[in-house]
C-alpha cells in the first residue's frame, strides 16, 4: 500500500518542477529547496527505499484497434468522429500508438528504461461491447490483458489497473445517459468485477476511476452533481465487492484516483482565502469528504442547496472508507480570487473565470504558481 502511494505522489514531484519559478515561498517552513533546485538533482538515490516508478496510459489514447478483436464502441470514438476538428491534425483514437499490436515493445521500452510499474486503464467496451454481461463478454479482449499483464510480470514491471478512464460504452450513453443515470452503479459494478474474476490473481492493485472530476464539472448547473454523486456511488460499490469477494483470496489492494491541484488565495485577504478554500472543496473535497466522511463538503451544501444529492446513511456507509490507497494526480497550483457570485456554484465565474490565470510554465497547457504548496500532501 505505502510503494502504492508513493508511486502516484511522484506526479507530485514532477508538478514540482513544472510550476515553479525557482522561488522557495511557502515552502520553504517545511525546509524545502526551491523546485527548480531540487529537480535538477533528482534521482533514484533522492527517494525512499521501495519507491515504485511507474508511467501511465489510458485505453483510449493507447491502445488503437477500435474496430478490432470484438471491442465495442466508446462515447470516445463517437466524438471524435463527429468532431475531427477538435484535434489539431484529425487523428483519432481508431490507432492511436497502437498498443493493441504492439504491447510487447512498449513493455520493452519500460524495461530498458528502468521502471518499476505500468498503470494502464481497461477499456469497458472492449471487454463488454455492449456495456453489459447480458450484451455478452468479449474474451478476444480479456486474451489481450491478459496477455499485456503477463508480458509486464515477465518483465519485472507490476500492473497498476484502471477499471474506468472516461471511455464509457457508447451503448450504454444511448441507453440512460451514463453517469447522470443511477444505473451505471450495477453497470460498472458488473464491469469492475470481470476485471476481478479475470485478472485478479495477478494484478494487486486496482483503481476504479481515473480524475472523477474531469467527467463531472462544467456543462450545467444541476447536472455536474448528479454525475459525480453516480460516480462515488459506482467507485464505493465496486470497492464492495471486491472487498467482500475477492480479496481476501486475491491479496490485492483498492482505490481511486483523484485531481489534486492546489488553490492559492491571490492576496493575504480573508475573502481571497475564503474563496481559495471553496474552489478546493468544490475539486478536491467533492469526491474526498464523502469517501472519508461519508458526506459532501458543509461549504458545497450551503452553496448549491438541494441540486446536491445527499448520500443515503446506507450509502454513507458504504462511501465512508472505501479505499486502501488514494491517487493523487497534480498537474498545477491555481490562484484563486472572490468574484461576485452569479447564481451558479458551477458555471465560468464560479470553477473556470475565478481561478486568476497566471503567466505560462515551460508546458504551454499549464499556467505558472510561484511554489508549490507542500500541504497537499498533508
Amino acid at each position: 500500500m505505502a510503494k502504492c502511494t508513493l508511486l502516484l505522489v511522484l506526479l507530485l514531484v514532477l508538478g514540482c518542477a513544472l510550476t515553479s519559478s525557482g522561488k522557495s515561498v511557502k515552502a520553504e517552513n517545511i525546509g524545502a529547496k526551491s523546485c527548480d533546485e531540487s529537480s535538477a538533482s533528482l534521482n533514484r538515490s533522492s527517494f525512499p527505499k521501495g519507491f515504485v516508478f511507474g508511467t501511465v496510459s489510458s485505453a483510449y489514447q493507447y491502445e488503437g484497434a477500435a474496430n478490432e478483436g470484438g471491442r465495442g464502441p466508446s462515447i470516445w470514438d463517437t466524438y471524435m468522429h463527429n468532431h475531427p476538428e477538435k484535434i489539431t491534425d484529425r487523428s483519432t483514437g481508431d490507432v492511436a500508438v497502437d498498443e493493441y499490436h504492439r504491447y510487447k515493445e512498449d513493455v520493452e521500452i519500460m524495461k530498458d528504461i528502468g521502471l518499476d510499474a505500468y498503470r494502464f486503464s481497461i477499456s469497458w467496451s472492449r471487454l463488454l461491447p455492449d456495456g453489459k454481461p447480458s450484451g455478452g463478454v468479449n474474451y478476444e479482449g480479456i486474451k489481450y490483458y491478459k496477455n499485456l499483464i503477463d508480458e509486464l510480470l515477465a518483465n519485472g514491471l507490476k500492473p497498476f489497473v484502471t477499471i474506468f478512464h472516461w471511455d464509457f460504452p457508447q451503448g450504454l450513453e444511448d441507453d440512460y445517459s451514463s453517469f447522470l443515470s443511477p444505473e451505471v452503479v450495477d453497470d460498472l459494478q458488473d464491469d469492475a468485477e470481470l476485471c476481478f474474476r479475470e485478472s485478479g490473481d495477478k494484478v494487486k492493485h486496482w483503481i476504479t476511476l481515473n480524475e472523477p472530476l474531469s467527467v463531472s464539472k462544467n456543462d450545467s448547473g444541476t447536472e455536474p452533481y448528479l454525475v459525480t454523486h453516480h460516480q462515488l456511488l459506482a467507485h464505493a460499490a465496486a470497492v464492495k465487492l471486491y472487498r467482500e469477494k475477492y480479496q481476501e483470496t486475491q491479496k490485492g489492494v483498492i482505490g481511486i484516483t483523484l485531481n489534486s491541484d492546489w488553490y492559492v488565495p491571490v492576496s493575504e485577504d480573508r475573502n481571497e482565502k475564503d474563496a481559495a478554500t471553496r474552489a478546493l472543496d468544490l475539486s478536491y473535497g467533492w469526491f474526498m469528504d464523502p469517501l472519508v466522511k461519508g458526506h459532501n463538503p458543509h461549504s458545497m451544501e450551503a452553496l448549491v442547496g438541494n441540486r446536491l444529492p445527499n448520500f443515503t446513511k446506507e450509502k454513507s456507509t458504504m462511501l465512508k472508507g472505501s479505499f486502501d490507497f488514494i491517487g493523487l494526480n497534480y498537474y498545477s497550483g491555481t490562484y484563486a480570487a472572490k468574484f461576485q457570485y452569479n447564481g451558479v456554484p458551477i458555471g465560468p465565474l464560479d470553477m473556470t473565470t475565478a481561478m486568476i490565470p497566471t503567466y505560462q510554465s515551460r508546458n504551454p497547457l499549464l499556467k505558472r504558481i510561484d511554489y508549490l504548496d507542500l500541504t497537499v500532501l498533508t
